[in-house]
């Protein structure tokens, strides 16, 4: 599904080249629950917005599927993204101006959806994940744990072939991100495929692999038992 070749970050400094990734090389078949691990500064953020086709400065080859990402412009890596991706961000990135409702509505509305059916959806994954009683309410209106149930709800709403997250449960208590977790382990057992970016061994056995970077190296790469 997705195949990393000599993948490459750096920045410009005053001082040279500052490496965030290097010779990343990196194979993940399709079903797979990947974690990505390592300590701050390692690269992990990058690599998963890499990924995402949310940073296009990078070196390298990337494949997803038959597409060569590394030679697609802008506006067909936006298409991709649409098409196959959820990403759960760490700072929500819920947009300010929209309800609740509304910005789980927004991935649906890139597809070729009756509103109805839409509204249906929306119902459907307000009720799953416990905030029918905040839909008409605006993000800044929410609790930082609230914030991040409504953009885990967003990114999972139209079924993503890959779902992107990066630390998930990095705002919720303990009940709660278990719930993410189980969720996320749900739609790994019926097909999707999940890359998730954490410092918690627990939420890390969830995976089936474990990929650890450290100053923008893969240093290690590990099967889980994973999480029954």
């Amino acid at each position: 599904m997705i195949k990393l070749m000599d993948v490459e970050k750096f920045y410009e400094t005053g001082a040279g080249k500052t490496w965030v990734l290097r010779r990343i090389n990196l194979e993940i078949r399709e079903g797979e629950f990947i974690t990505i691990m390592g300590p701050s500064g390692a690269g992990k953020s990058t690599l998963l917005g890499i990924l995402g086709m949310l940073d296009g400065a990078w070196k390298g080859e990337y494949h997803l599927y038959e597409h060569a990402v590394h030679k697609l412009d802008n506006r067909r890596r936006v298409e991709l993204h649409k098409r196959y991706i959820g990403f759960v961000f760490q700072q929500y990135h819920l947009l300010d101006h929209l309800t609740v409702a509304e910005n789980l509505d927004l991935p649906l509305s890139y597809r070729d959806m009756k509103k109805a059916e839409r509204d249906g959806i929306v119902a459907d994954s307000l009720d799953r994940f416990q905030i029918v009683g905040k839909k008409d309410l605006y993000p800044n209106q929410l609790s930082g744990g609230q914030q991040q149930l409504v953009a885990v709800a967003r990114a999972v709403i139209g079924n993503p072939k890959l779902i992107l997250a990066d630390e998930p449960t990095g705002s919720l208590h303990s009940s709660q991100g278990k719930m993410i977790m189980d969720l996320l382990k749900h739609l790994n057992d019926t097909g999707t495929t999940i890359i998730q970016v954490t410092h918690n061994d627990a939420w890390a056995a969830y995976g089936n692999r474990i990929v650890q970077l450290a100053d923008g190296w893969i240093v290690e790469t590990a099967a889980t038992a994973g999480k029954a």
